[in-house]
C-alpha cells in the first residue's frame, strides 16, 4: 500500500478536483485506491452528521464505496473557515490518532491512499499540529502539489514547495489547475513553473464550468505510481 499526500499552493486552487482525478488515474491503471479529507471546514448536515461535498467526491471517486464516511473524514467542522478556528467554533480537538487510525483502515483495502489536505501546506490542522506533522506520522508519503494557476501563481508555488522540502517531504510533482482563465501569458507561466519547480509536471488541467475528474484523468501522468 503506498499513500499520496495533495496539498495546494492556496485554498480554492482545484485540491478536490486534482485528488479525484488522481484516484481515477490510478483506478485506470488498475490499482484499488481511495480518497481521505482527514480535516474538512465547511460542511451541512446530512444523515445525522456533518459531511463535506469536498470529502464526499473522494469517497464517490475511490474504488469502492466506503460505507462509514468518518472513516474518510475524520473531523468534519461545520464552520467554514481555517480548521483551527472551525474546531474551536465547534468544541472539538483535532487530534493525529483518529486520523492515523482512518488512513489505516483505508490502507488495508487499497493500493493507494489519497489523502487531500486543507487549504495551502501551511494552514495547521490545529495548534501545533502542521499538515507537515500528518504527513511525517503517515510514513512520510510523497506530497503533490496543486498550483492554482492564476497571476502571482508562480511566487506561490515556489514557495510551498521550497517549505515542502524544507519541512523533509518529497515532491512527487505538480499540477496546475486553471483558476482564472482569464489569465494572460498563461503558458509562458507555466513553463516558468516547469523550469523553476523541483518536481516534474504531472498535468494541466484546464479550467471548465462542470469538470469531469474521471475524464480529466486522462490528463494526469501519475509517474508516482510505478
Amino acid at each position: 500500500m503506498a499513500s499520496l499526500y495533495v496539498t495546494g499552493t492556496d485554498t480554492g486552487v482545484g485540491k478536490t478536483l486534482v485528488s479525484t482525478s488522481v484516484l481515477h488515474a490510478l483506478r485506470a491503471r488498475g490499482l484499488r485506491a481511495l480518497g481521505m479529507k482527514p480535516v474538512a471546514s465547511g460542511c451541512v448536515r446530512r444523515d445525522g452528521q456533518w459531511q463535506n461535498d469536498d470529502a464526499l467526491a473522494l469517497r464517490t471517486a475511490g474504488s469502492t464505496p466506503w460505507p462509514d464516511y468518518t472513516t474518510i473524514n475524520p473531523f468534519a467542522l461545520p464552520e467554514a473557515t481555517a480548521p483551527e478556528i472551525a474546531a474551536e467554533l465547534a468544541s472539538m480537538a483535532v487530534s493525529l490518532a483518529p486520523l492515523l487510525a482512518a488512513h489505516a483502515a483505508l490502507a488495508a483495502r487499497s493500493d493507494w491512499v489519497v489523502v487531500e489536505g486543507v487549504g495551502g501546506w501551511c494552514a495547521p490542522l490545529a495548534a501545533g499540529i502542521e499538515q507537515a506533522d500528518l504527513v511525517s506520522a503517515l510514513g512520510k508519503p510523497q506530497v503533490l502539489l496543486v498550483v492554482g494557476i492564476r497571476l502571482g501563481c508562480i511566487n506561490h508555488a515556489r514557495l510551498t514547495a521550497r517549505t515542502v522540502l524544507a519541512d523533509g517531504h518529497a515532491l512527487a510533482g505538480w499540477i496546475g489547475s486553471v483558476i482564472d482563465p482569464a489569465l494572460t501569458h498563461r503558458e509562458r507561466t507555466c513553463d516558468i513553473l516547469r523550469r523553476e519547480l523541483p518536481a516534474p509536471c504531472l498535468g494541466l488541467l484546464a479550467h471548465t464550468a462542470s469538470p469531469d475528474p474521471a475524464a480529466l484523468a486522462a490528463q494526469i501522468v501519475p509517474s508516482f505510481a510505478r
